[in-house]
């Protein structure tokens, strides 16, 4: 069955990340460890299709992770006409959005970009290397390695981080073939990030748990007692200490 295959699929995935991947993983999480411990933030942004939501305040994750999204809100009714003639980059509204923030330096950002070269993604990641942020990176470094970088740095996103963390998906995502299917099956990013991202947690947790900070981890919201605990103990701990 194509079940079977693809749950033996994802098993050698998750087995290519333990295997090439644990030193970064300790790496990230002490990382997250020392800009918290300085009185830092951290971010996720737009991991590999909002991965990062699995993550961000809900039960038994940590309350330290927070949300970063930008967007320009643009009213336009006009008619429609060509505009290939302009020039309609968009680099630099990273800058604006950083600088809107309550982002300083020594905070981590952690970013997503499986092709290591979507362009607002690699401009986030320029912009904030720039502030003195400390950026660490989910990518593909195979499909990375495969394509062109259209910032105009030049670069693209593992090339301009303090740190990539390698998802291990192939070169344009998915990883099976199915007979009778002209694509190929099973996008890789999405479920090697999110166990990635909580292999770095579990790092960062303990960590600062041998540092002598032991972490809000939230309690489920629908579990009786959930919410209260977390709106009159985690909350406010966080609000003194950042974790």
């Amino acid at each position: 069955m194509l079940l079977d295959r693809y749950q033996a699929r994802v098993a050698e995935l998750f087995a290519q990340v333990r295997e090439t991947q644990r030193e970064n993983i300790i790496k990230a999480g002490n990382l997250i460890a020392d800009s918290i411990e300085k009185g830092g933030n951290i971010y996720l942004s737009g991991i590999c299709h909002s991965i990062e939501n699995d993550l961000i305040y809900r039960g038994g994750g940590p309350i330290f992770y927070k949300h970063f999204s930008y967007n320009l809100n643009v009213e336009k009714n006009g008619r429609v006409r060509d505009r290939s003639d302009l020039d309609t980059n968009m680099e630099g509204l990273a800058a604006y959005a950083l600088k809107a923030s309550d982002m300083r330096p020594g905070d981590v950002l952690i970013v997503g970009s499986v092709s290591g070269r979507t362009a607002s993604v690699v401009d986030l990641a320029f912009e904030a290397k720039k502030m003195g942020i400390t950026v660490i990176a989910m990518s593909s470094m195979t499909y990375a390695k495969a394509v062109d970088a259209v910032h105009s740095s030049g670069k693209k996103l593992y090339e301009m981080v303090d740190l990539t963390l390698d998802n291990c998906a192939p070169a344009a995502e998915a990883m099976m073939e199915v007979e009778g299917i002209e694509a190929h099956f099973a996008a890789a990013s999405g479920i090697a990030s999110d166990y990635i991202l909580w292999s770095v947690t579990s790092v960062a947790v303990e960590e600062l748990m041998n540092r002598g900070m032991t972490p809000g981890i939230l309690k489920s919201a629908n579990f009786p007692g959930g919410n209260d605990y977390n709106k009159q103990v985690i909350e406010p701990h966080y609000a003194e200490f950042g974790w």
